[in-house]
């Protein structure tokens, strides 16, 4: 074990912590709150490079700011991972089913719902940052399949767009 590998460790939970925050919009404010935590050896070029290395990418927050975020753990997720708490509200009319996510959430969802496919009456998807559109199969009436999706991420409050 290397001797500052704790140190980097502890820089490496207190870096990705700030970006789960959603706030940063730019390297520098990342570089100030590192150092406002303590590591005033940070620059930066570090930032740049931890940023590469960890995938993150500017994203729109809640409130339609562009800022730094972590991306979505990747590969097919399961329903009963944390994904769940990321749909935020789901509706439907008579032609197809919404879903609202969190930002930056909507196409790892979508990844999910496409690999259930057409053996359980999903179409197809279009996803955006934040919203998914899912088409039924012919056969698959709206509504049961927005049950089933309720059912699926464990929805409880059911939302009917007008119709």
């Amino acid at each position: 074990m290397k001797p500052n590998s704790g140190r980097q460790e502890h820089l490496t939970h207190a870096f990705k912590a700030l970006l789960k925050e959603e706030r940063f919009g730019s390297q520098a404010e990342i570089v100030t709150a590192l150092q406002e935590l303590g590591y005033s050896n940070i620059n930066q070029s570090k930032v740049s490079r931890m940023l590469s290395k960890f995938g993150a990418v500017r994203t729109r927050n809640a409130k339609m700011e562009m800022v730094y975020c972590l991306p979505a753990e990747l590969g097919v997720p399961t329903a009963t991972s944390p994904l769940k708490n990321l749909v935020m509200e789901i509706g439907f009319n008579n032609a197809l089913i919404v879903i609202q996510t969190s930002p930056g959430a909507a196409q790892l969802i979508a990844r999910l719902l496409d690999s259930l496919g057409k053996a359980e009456g999903i179409l197809g998807t279009i996803a955006g940052d934040d919203t998914i559109f899912i088409t039924p199969t012919k056969e698959m009436p709206v509504e049961e399949l927005f049950n089933s999706i309720q059912e699926l991420f464990e929805q409880n409050t059911p939302f009917a767009l007008n119709k």
